[in-house]
């Protein structure tokens, strides 16, 4: 990922598969990472087929391709089709609605959205925060600086 421009710092560029998961299923609480249409269509996206420096890490590790999963068998294009299978299985299908509920429906604010661990800091919900009504330039620049970075929650369905 670019930041102002240029890659951004090495630590936090996506690297592995295995890393990213972990940051954001168990290690990172504020890390709120969703796959993106990519990880089912565009083996492409995860090697570094320019050969682009993308730096070192602090534990020495060098950026390159992305490090897949042992069951991708660091093969780009297996772990796009097997993340294509699974997108499109029976269980997905079951239980799409799930994620639909945390997104857009009832689980996504309230007191469903605290039981369900889904709650956001109040400037990452467009409707909670009117920039309109903020004078100081310095908070605004701030608020519109996270929102950038980070996104809004979708409108409630």
């Amino acid at each position: 990922s670019t930041q102002g421009g240029s890659f951004d710092v090495a630590d936090r560029m996506f690297h592995s598969v295995k890393s990213t998961w972990e940051s954001a299923s168990r290690d990172n609480m504020s890390d709120v990472r969703e796959l993106t249409p990519e990880f089912f269509y565009l083996p492409e996206f995860l090697t570094n087929a320019n050969h682009f420096e993308l730096g070192c890490m602090q534990d020495g590790t060098v950026l390159g391709d992305v490090q897949l999963p042992p069951w991708a068998d660091g093969d780009p294009h297996k772990f796009i089709l097997l993340h294509r299978q699974a997108l499109e299985s029976d269980y997905v299908s079951a239980h799409l609605h799930c994620w639909i509920d945390l997104i857009f429906g009832h689980k996504q604010q309230g007191s469903a959205a605290v039981e369900a661990v889904n709650t956001y800091h109040p400037y990452f919900y467009g409707d909670k925060t009117d920039l309109n009504n903020i004078k100081d330039p310095l908070i605004k620049t701030t608020i519109l600086g996270f929102i950038s970075n980070f996104g809004q929650i979708p409108k409630q369905v």
